[in-house]
């Protein structure tokens, strides 16, 4: 009898789950990258942290921008200003990565190189328990020197 009670249970409450968090992945913003951006760099803003500790700092509980990516790019520059210690959580096709800000050199995060196509959420997150505002920059040109 417990048997076919958990197993009503389990299926109802996963769906329920599916349900509840499919309003948080709708409200965070989308953009489409294509081979080529219409302005180059592409500006986002927001704030930066979350209650969620990661190995990525304090991050949202839900993606800071989701960008679908349509086709497979050369090369495709992310970075992130911010007055505090400001980390990138790129979780995409090709697997997570966390890119962390150096408060010594000053460096800010940032990937950059070849993106395959697909649907990547981005976390904006912060090292400190506090938030920031911050600018993401996407870009398709490559830095002098590089």
């Amino acid at each position: 009898m417990k048997t076919g009670r958990l197993l009503t249970f389990v299926p109802a409450a996963l769906a329920m789950s599916l349900v509840l968090t499919e309003p948080i992945l709708a409200e965070t913003p989308s953009i489409q990258i294509t081979s080529k951006l219409q302005s180059d760099p592409l500006i986002l803003n927001g704030k930066s942290g979350g209650s969620v500790k990661s190995d990525c700092g304090n991050i949202p509980n839900a993606p800071s921008q989701i960008i679908q990516v349509s086709e497979s790019l050369p090369y495709l520059r992310l970075t992130v200003d911010s007055p505090g210690q400001p980390t990138l959580l790129i979780d995409g096709p090709g697997g997570r990565f966390c890119v962390l800000a150096d408060r010594y050199s000053e460096t800010k995060p940032e990937m950059s190189g070849y993106w395959q196509s697909g649907k990547y959420a981005l976390y904006v997150g912060e090292l400190s328990q506090r938030q920031y505002s911050y600018t993401l920059s996407i870009s398709q040109q490559q830095k002098k020197g590089n």
